[in-house]
């Protein structure tokens, strides 16, 4: 039997405290959520549930930089995006590569991994890498 994350989509946020509220709730879910999440991907042998608490963090400070009371309707949208994601995520709707190559590598880990796996990798191809993985 499996169990669907059902989220109820609130009614926009009526000032910033509320979406900062809001925010913070979307994160304790979110953490709530990591040990089925490293059950369902089996995710244990190449990533710890603090680093992927550290990097779901980070993708939350990436918006951390709205904080004008006129953005309030793009706080919500990006915190509905969040919610979204976290129900195909613990629904099961990604495959474990999605999940690996999404959160646990990152787009940066690519590239350096690309460019630290052989030294002979001619200029051309770093040069590729580094501006195809932004």
């Amino acid at each position: 039997m499996a169990f669907a994350m059902r989220v109820k989509v609130a009614p926009n946020s009526a000032n910033l405290q509320e979406a900062r509220h809001r925010t913070f709730d979307f994160f304790r879910a979110a953490c709530r959520s990591i040990p089925s999440i490293m059950d369902i991907y089996n995710l244990y042998d190449v990533v710890s549930p603090s680093q992927l608490r550290s990097t779901i963090a980070a993708e939350i400070r990436k918006n951390a930089h709205i904080t004008n009371p006129n953005f309030i309707s793009v706080i919500d949208m990006l915190l509905f995006k969040a919610i979204e994601e976290l129900s195909n995520v613990t629904e099961h709707a990604k495959q474990r590569h999605h999940i690996i190559g999404q959160y646990v590598v990152g787009n940066q880990g690519l590239v350096q991994d690309a460019a630290n796996k052989d030294e002979n990798v001619s200029n051309f191809l770093k040069n590729f890498y580094k501006t195809n993985y932004f």
